[in-house]
């Protein structure tokens, strides 16, 4: 499964779902959104204003979400 974690730096949204994600030992990417402005266009045209976003396969998903990573697993 592919999981990308979107996220800027001293987000607390984003350092609890990056741990989640890896407590579960899920594999994921990490893209910093301060360093990546495609990235920044691409999840801002999907109408998300906060980071962390979550994206796989089939879903996606901005904020901490242990329901949305839970069923990741």
């Amino acid at each position: 499964m592919s999981i990308t974690v979107y996220s800027k730096p001293a987000c607390v949204q984003c350092t609890a779902t990056t741990r989640a994600l890896a407590a579960r030992g899920l594999a994921f990417d990490l893209v910093d959104l301060t360093e990546d402005a495609e990235a920044l266009a691409r999840v801002t045209e999907l109408g998300y204003r906060q980071a962390p976003v979550v994206m796989t396969a089939d879903d996606h998903w901005a904020g901490f979400r242990p329901d949305k990573i839970a069923a990741l697993v």
